[in-house]
């Protein structure tokens, strides 16, 4: 029961508990433990007269998505955006092909991060630098990707352990199912910062 009316309020409407009964066919105000179940849902807000969803970030659209992200020097989880609103993703893709935000990729797409771009501080990069960059080897595995920054002092912008047990507990894979490889790529190939050209796109020139 719960469940049906959580999906229902990510319509992002606020609703009394009669248009949750009439929607739904839920009784909330006659059934304590439903109405109990989503005042204390760290994902509803209730004010009084109206239950709605309550995203993690309170963003509404791209200008307001954009200047989330800049506030995030560190880089800030796209799963942690996904519930913003319901366009969120074609705005941060909108943001990445305009320049003003990166959004670095791994084998688990619930774990991509997206970092501000500033155009207006321009960096040079020696090519040796870039190359050893490049040849640097990278885990494959998040988990493995956090405990190396913890290593160097640097707090991760994800916490995979975390968001894998929840992703469990709500009874959705951590991992998305394998791909069948193709045959002639070879099983020792290695993940480098050289599967990452888009962090040198504005680079070339230096």
């Amino acid at each position: 029961m719960l469940y049906a009316i959580y999906s229902w309020l990510q319509t992002r409407q606020a609703f009394t508990p009669e248009q949750i009964n009439e929607a739904c066919y839920v009784e909330v105000n006659g059934n304590r433990d439903v109405f109990e179940g989503l005042r204390k849902n760290p994902k509803v807000y209730y004010d009084g007269k109206r239950f709605s969803y309550k995203a993690k970030h309170d963003v509404k659209n791209k200008n307001e998505l954009l200047v989330l992200i800049r506030k995030f020097i560190e880089g800030i989880a796209v799963i942690d955006l996904k519930d913003a609103y319901p366009n969120v993703m074609e705005d941060l893709q909108a943001l990445k092909a305009a320049g003003q935000i990166w959004l670095l990729s791994n084998f688990d797409s619930q774990e991509d991060i997206a970092f501000p771009n500033d155009p207006r501080v321009p960096i040079k990069v020696d090519d040796d630098l870039k190359e050893l960059f490049r040849s640097i080897e990278l885990p494959r595995d998040m988990l493995d990707i956090e405990k190396d920054l913890q290593k160097n002092g640097m707090k991760p912008a994800t916490n995979t352990a975390k968001r894998r047990a929840a992703a469990q507990v709500q009874g959705i894979s951590a991992k998305p199912k394998p791909k069948q490889k193709n045959k002639e790529f070879s099983k020792k190939a290695k993940l480098t910062n050289a599967h990452l050209p888009e962090l040198f796109q504005n680079l070339k020139n230096s």
